[in-house]
């Protein structure tokens, strides 16, 4: 089993940063994808980004390309998520995800039903 734990998240103006943090809870995930997702109100939930943990490679949707920058630190077992020029749009639930696979088109890696395992999310508030 894995368990994510999402931290981070809070209210900021647009223009500012946060930084959102998943740590990780197993035993070896050397294979493992890790993702982040979110979902604003009332709309379907859409992939931010990913990366292999391996290898570190890394995958971003194109409204976050440039701001969002997802790392990870095999000492400390967690995936971070440092966001910065906030928009309003970028107001939404952040979730953490971990799938058992390390290729994959860009595509592949951006659906959501590839992920086995998911935090519990985290709220990002961006103001106007």
């Amino acid at each position: 089993q894995v368990q994510l734990v999402e931290s981070g998240g809070g209210l900021v103006q647009a223009g500012g940063s946060l930084r959102l943090s998943c740590e990780v809870f197993r035993r070896s995930f050397s294979t493992y994808t890790m993702g982040w997702f979110r979902q604003a109100p009332r709309k379907e939930r859409e992939f931010v980004a990913a990366i292999t943990w391996s290898v570190g490679t890394t995958t971003y949707a194109d409204s976050v390309k440039g701001r969002f920058t997802i790392s990870r630190d095999n000492a400390k077992n967690t995936v971070y998520l440092q966001m910065n020029s906030l928009k309003p749009e970028d107001t939404a639930d952040y979730y953490c995800a971990a799938g058992e696979f390390m290729g994959g088109s860009i595509s592949y890696r951006a659906r959501e039903e590839k992920y086995n395992y998911w935090g519990q999310g985290t709220q990002v508030t961006v103001s106007s």
